[in-house]
């Protein structure tokens, strides 16, 4: 098939047909579609859209572009959770270990930072020894006896997303509802999963801001993961603050090991993390109902089971057996600290989030270009959340940075994303949305 006929087909808004679809994902692979030939298609997709049969064939071309893995011989189900982003959202190192306690199989494969929003891989990065692109063979060996492993995408998983995304990236046509789902979904069922709970956030450090965009999003994600043949369910959750109170690399792994353990669990952090264990669980069938099954994820919490699998996937992927005992000893850390002080008295009645995980990003705590290397030891810590009251001369936050320089201008980032007024804010919800295949939005 000609390339450019492909292409102007979709720019005239007719479907294109499964053969083309393949034939396009073939010269993504192959690189017989040229860069000009794939930016065109992106952006008349980005202008025109597809359809859901569309979605789902594009879907599963690209998964079929490399390695499908295969964890029938596991002997219980296989399940993992895609979150779409945010700040403060360390809620992967929590779930996978929780999950996994309660008898379901988390091979969870993470990516790294984009933008203002941190990335799973580069906070189990920080671990020293953590192997976190293992051989299969590893992976595998893992998966089974730890029940879980944290790692990243390896080169033969839907390699033609690959590309296709540098391409859009540079094109302008990243915000494609279809082709996001696409690009998440093709990894995920190269993954090998059979069921799959997605975290679409929505708010002011959300890739989508609107609830109205998130509720899209979600329902792509759902509609096509479950025309492609895999169970998928949605969340759609609150982004309208930092998720934990702790935004950077090695800060996060420290909250989550403090969340495992016990010593600090926050209100919101709890009910995102136990709702999508639920979701999860529900899923992959370990009891009847929603209530058993966040019921299971508490009780593996709470026991400390879930701690020990996230002990037994950090030693196992190379990390110190002694992690968990000792994780401020092996944590990389920053040089400097800065309290930021707040100005006025009264409560917190929002916050810039994008800001603080922009702030984040100025301290070397994320990416300005993908070769860019971060440093994991900085971050933002005891970030107080909407509704805290205040008194002049309180911490709204304190950083943590490689330089007193660093340490000031983040300081003015954070004092400028928080709003402190006199009246209190209602309680912020965590779960806005439940969207499961065929029904809407619940």
């Amino acid at each position: 098939m000609l390339p450019q006929e492909i292409v102007r087909k979709k720019r005239d808004r007719r479907a294109l047909s499964r053969s083309e679809i393949s034939a396009f994902v073939e010269g993504l692979s192959s690189g017989s579609f040229s860069e000009g030939q794939v930016a065109a298609l992106a952006m008349a997709i980005f202008l025109n859209g597809m359809g859901r049969e569309e979605a789902v064939a594009l879907t599963l071309a690209m998964r079929d572009s490399g390695t499908v893995l295969d964890w029938s011989n596991l002997p219980g189900p296989v399940s993992d959770k895609h979150s779409t982003g945010g700040v403060g959202d360390n809620v992967s190192l929590m779930l996978a270990p929780i999950v996994a306690a309660c008898g379901v199989y988390v091979p969870m494969i993470s990516g790294r930072g984009l933008g203002h929003t941190g990335g799973t891989l580069d906070k189990m990065d920080s671990i020293p020894g953590y192997v976190s692109q293992p051989d299969k063979a590893l992976f595998r060996k893992v998966v089974r006896e730890a029940g879980c492993a944290i790692i990243g995408q390896t080169a033969d998983l839907a390699p033609a997303d690959k590309r296709f995304y540098a391409i859009r990236d540079v094109t302008g046509t990243v915000e494609s509802v279809p082709l996001i789902t696409a690009s998440i979904l093709s990894k995920k069922l190269a993954a090998g999963l059979q069921s799959l709970v997605l975290d679409v956030k929505a708010g002011n450090g959300a890739f989508m801001e609107t609830m109205k965009g998130a509720r899209a999003l979600a329902s792509s994600l759902v509609e096509v993961a479950n025309g492609a043949g895999l169970p998928t369910t949605a969340l759609v959750t609150d982004m309208s603050q930092p998720l934990a109170s702790a935004a950077g690399n090695a800060v996060e792994v420290r909250h989550a090991v403090d969340f495992l353990t016990g010593r600090l669990r926050e209100r919101r952090v709890a009910e995102v993390t136990l709702a999508l264990c639920g979701e999860m669980l529900m899923s992959a069938g370990r009891a009847a109902s929603h209530r058993e099954c966040a019921a299971m994820a508490r009780e593996a919490l709470e026991s400390g089971r879930a701690i020990e699998v996230f002990g037994h996937m950090v030693a196992a992927l190379g990390g110190p057996a002694d992690f968990v005992e000792k994780a401020d000893a092996y944590l990389p850390k920053a040089r400097f600290e800065l309290a930021v002080k707040t100005a006025k008295p009264g409560f917190v009645t929002a916050i810039r989030t994008r800001g603080i995980g922009l702030a984040v990003v100025e301290l070397g705590g994320g990416r300005r270009r993908p070769e860019d290397r971060i440093d994991r030891s900085v971050g933002i810590v005891s970030l107080l959340p909407v509704g805290a009251e205040v008194s002049v001369g309180d911490d709204l936050a304190v950083i943590h940075a490689g330089s007193e320089n660093d340490a000031r201008a983040a300081a003015a980032q954070v004092l400028a994303a928080y709003v402190v007024d006199e009246r209190k804010p209602r309680a912020s919800v965590t779960v806005l949305r439940r969207i499961a295949p065929g029904s809407g939005d619940h």
